[in-house]
């Protein structure tokens, strides 16, 4: 179409250039008007050629571009119908599991039903066999059924009681046992309230120098330093032959450590007489009074527990100078706090309280009067005195069963008190009793007939027993669970109660080669 128009185009010029020559040949002479329309025509064909080149030239360019889009065409057309025969070939694939699965299905079905009518077949049989045994059994006996049980169960009352008058004794006897405990308990505790339960380690402390010339200097002049300086702290200085050492003695933590912090100021000074010791040792003493009260605040912070009564708070920072059975008091104090916390929330109580009760639960231990009261009891007189929390004095007062429980929190912080004392490694010479006590379980447990093994766990609270099921049943397994756990009540000593777990498993192995 666009050839054509050029064409036409082309025509009409020549018209035009037809004209022009017959004007000019009607003016001029014909030579001119004949060169005229050679150029014309010249130029007519040059301009037909030119414009049938762009024409050629756009119309390649059409063809290419079309060409290249049906090819694009084409190329998405044929990925389609790829992606369709692998999805068809997908499809088809698992389909034939399927089949195959559905036809394995049906066998195992088959095979399966074919199990259960064998198993109801046996079922059958062996109920008749039991039947007949029965039948047989009652003709020996001479008895009924119904009459066999009733024997059974009379003899098995009489056992039971029987049973139960050797644990009535067996009560008893644990009583007397506790009462022993429970004498040996309060004579401790009546040591460890004047801090002295071991005189080695408790009531000693090591002052170290940097040469013997310091003795002569802390002895002075016919040993009026020392003298004066036991006099000011009320502790004996032990001054022998042990170099670059001073022993510091006395049954006062407190009165040692302002010993020890005077030595150690009266040395680094060099001014020793006994004027000086005698300031020395009450700057000391408010200097440690200061430490003891920031102790208690840092305490009270770290744990969270605010509004604490200033009296309260110091006696919590002279738990830092005191021990039970070895164990450092104040951290005891803050174990017992954190266990609480952790328990009073699981059992959804108030969980700022519990934490108060046992930071506060041994404070009746720091106090240096009033000997003659229970340290539990003298913990919840503090307590009351200085307008605690009834449920907190209750806690503080009947973690040891002085007095009687009557809030939630209390049996959580004796719980609480008797996991951080008993647990191993808390106090002194309790790791040897403690792996002592789990040897002498497990073996109790190995003297059995059938037992294979023998674990304590749970830090003894339970004893799991392996038996050998071709030699114990299932119920004399059960048996044996009760036996040992009336020995270890009969011949062991241990806190709380132990858990018995017999273990019975039968293994069935084949090898397919």
């Amino acid at each position: 179409m666009e050839i054509g128009l050029l064409i036409g185009a082309i025509a009409g010029g020549a018209a035009a250039g037809a004209g022009l020559v017959y004007v000019i040949s009607s003016n001029r002479n014909k030579g001119a008007a004949a060169q005229v329309v050679s150029e014309a025509k010249s130029k007519a064909e040059v301009i037909i050629k030119e414009s049938e080149l762009k024409a050629k030239e756009n119309f390649m360019r059409q063809k290419e571009k079309h060409e290249s889009e049906l090819q694009d065409k084409n190329r998405k057309i044929q990925e389609s119908e790829n992606r369709v025969k692998q999805k068809e070939q997908s499809f088809n694939q698992k389909l034939e599991n399927m089949n195959r699965k559905e036809k394995e299905l049906d066998t195992v079905k088959e095979n399966l039903n074919v199990q259960l009518e064998i198993v109801a077949k046996k079922k059958d049989d062996l109920d008749k066999y039991h039947q007949q045994q029965v039948k047989q059994l009652e003709k020996m006996a001479g008895l009924t059924a119904e009459e066999a049980k009733s024997q059974l169960i009379e003899t098995l009352t009489a056992e039971a009681r029987t049973e139960a008058s050797a644990q009535i004794k067996e009560v008893v006897d644990e009583a007397k046992l506790t009462a022993t405990k429970e004498s040996r308990r309060i004579i401790i505790q009546t040591i460890q309230r004047t801090a002295a339960e071991q005189a080695i380690e408790n009531s000693v402390s090591v002052f170290n120098i940097d040469s013997d010339e310091v003795k002569g200097r802390i002895i002075g002049r016919e040993g009026r330093n020392i003298r004066a300086l036991e006099a000011a702290t009320g502790i004996e200085i032990i001054v022998d032959d042990t170099p670059e050492a001073i022993i510091l003695s006395g049954f006062d933590p407190i009165r040692r450590e302002i010993a020890r912090l005077s030595l150690h100021k009266l040395v680094s000074d060099g001014r020793i007489h006994p004027a000086r010791i005698e300031e020395i040792v009450a700057k000391t003493k408010k200097q440690l009074e200061e430490e003891i009260i920031e102790i208690g605040e840092r305490t009270c912070i770290d744990l969270n527990v605010h509004g604490l009564h200033p009296e309260l708070i110091r006696m919590v920072g002279r738990m830092r100078y005191r021990s039970s059975y070895g164990q450092n008091l104040l951290q005891h104090s803050k174990e017992v706090a954190n266990l609480c916390a952790t328990m009073a929330a699981e059992m959804g109580l108030n969980v700022k309280l519990a934490k108060r009760a046992g930071l506060l639960h041994d404070i009746g231990k720091v106090p240096d009067d009033d000997a003659e009261t229970p340290h539990a009891i003298l913990g919840m007189k503090l307590a009351e005195k200085y307008k605690e929390h009834p449920e907190v004095c209750n806690a503080i007062g009947a973690h040891h069963d002085e007095i009687e429980m009557t809030a939630l929190i209390s049996p959580i912080v004796q719980a609480c008190d008797a996991i951080s004392g008993s647990r191993p490694g808390a106090r002194r010479e309790d790791v040897e009793n403690y792996i002592k006590r789990l040897k002498d379980l497990e073996n109790l447990a190995l003297g059995y007939e059938g037992v294979e093994k023998a674990f304590a766990i749970q830090a003894g609270r339970e004893l799991r027993v392996i038996v050998e099921s071709e030699r114990v049943s299932d119920d004399k397994a059960e048996m044996l669970s009760f036996d040992i756990s009336q020995k270890i009540m009969k011949e062991m000593i241990y806190p709380g109660q132990i858990k018995v777990t017999v273990i019975r498993e039968r293994r069935s192995v084949a090898y397919a080669k």
